[in-house]
């Protein structure tokens, strides 16, 4: 999934210092790092895989060790830390961000025995295994409720970057919302980072100032959704339920589960099956669900109850079947309707 601002490659390295070193005391146990693009504590995306590493450790005791690195920026410095890792020991490195994947490609390659994860990606080799949630499928939902939900029929959108990713959960959303309301209008703002509380929340200003009585986010802060409590305006989270931040504005999240993957990979390294391959999970496996629902009438919450049954039985499709799994994970265009063009 992801990009982020440069730092430089000494501040990566003495952050694997402080991270990876100290866990390497036993030989019998699975060694497990992962790399993070933002903090642990965002709140959002590398907040939840954390939450996953934390499962790992509970679920498996004395049988593993874990270990992290946070803020890795993609490029040069994410390949020196996916490296360092697998110089220090680690037996399996899941690496948590789409920008990730050439490096961890380049590293699989001179690392034969060790074993790859990267999330969001595409790209396999025999080492090197790919995963990720429909997020999407979440975004639908969320799009009906902000069209049910809407006095103004007009939505902010916080973007982060023009990935397939991204674009594809925006016109997920857009079909929720024009599913009610085919005149629903979608305003996007581009804010070019995973994780910056100022810039999100002077996004979310600005969608405010421009009409939109919800806001929606696929950025990682918890910033948007407190500047939309504060103007008084409905928004949903982003990758874990944020309702204490904003308990009077957020309807619901989509809620990464990425606990149960890495449990279920780390013990195909301990029993000997782990092999490389591609995942794509989304409510009917467990990896995407939804925060409760609040701030909202009853009548919408089972609206949003059905749907979520209709998506995870496989009967309704956000994208009603027109696309292929190939087309939407490489989905670069917006649907017909957003009047606006994706940046380059």
């Amino acid at each position: 999934m992801k990009l982020f601002f440069k730092l430089s490659s000494i501040v990566v390295l003495m952050m694997v210092s402080v991270f990876v070193s100290p866990i390497f005391a036993g030989d019998d146990k699975v060694k497990v790092g992962f790399i993070y693009v933002g903090p642990v504590g965002d709140h959002g995306w590398t907040y939840m895989h954390d939450q996953g590493r934390q499962i790992v450790e509970e679920e498996l005791g004395n049988l593993v060790e874990t270990t992290y690195v946070e803020n890795v920026p993609e490029g040069a410095d994410a390949e020196r830390v996916i490296t360092q890792m697998a110089l220090q020991g680690v037996d399996i490195i899941f690496a948590t961000s789409f920008g990730y994947m050439e490096q961890m490609l380049n590293v699989a390659k001179k690392f034969p025995d060790v074993k790859f994860e990267h999330a969001t990606g595409y790209k396999t080799a025999p080492n090197m295994a790919v995963y990720s949630s429909k997020f999407y499928e979440g975004r639908y939902i969320q799009g009906v409720i902000a069209g049910m939900m809407s006095k103004e029929g007009k939505a902010g959108y916080i973007a982060s970057f023009p990935i397939p990713e991204v674009v594809r959960g925006i016109n997920a959303f857009y079909l929720g919302a024009t599913s009610i309301n085919p005149d629903f209008d979608l305003d996007i703002v581009w804010v070019n980072t995973w994780y910056d509380p100022a810039k999100e929340g002077d996004a979310a200003s600005v969608l405010i100032s421009q009409g939109a009585d919800i806001i929606t986010q696929h950025t990682d802060s918890t910033a948007p959704l407190q500047i939309a409590q504060n103007k008084g305006v409905l928004a949903f989270g982003q990758a874990s339920d944020m309702h204490h931040f904003a308990p009077d504005s957020q309807m619901t999240a989509i809620i990464d589960q990425w606990g149960p993957y890495y449990v279920e990979r780390v013990m195909a390294v301990i029993d000997g099956t782990w092999e490389s391959k591609d995942t794509w999970g989304g409510m009917d496996t467990g990896m995407v669900e939804m925060a409760p629902y609040n701030n909202i009438p009853d009548n919408v919450k089972q609206i949003a109850l059905n749907l979520e049954d209709a998506i995870r039985s496989g009967n309704f499709d956000p994208f009603g079947g027109k696309f292929t799994t190939g087309e939407l994970l490489g989905m670069n265009k917006y649907l017909e309707g957003i009047n606006a063009q994706v940046p380059n």
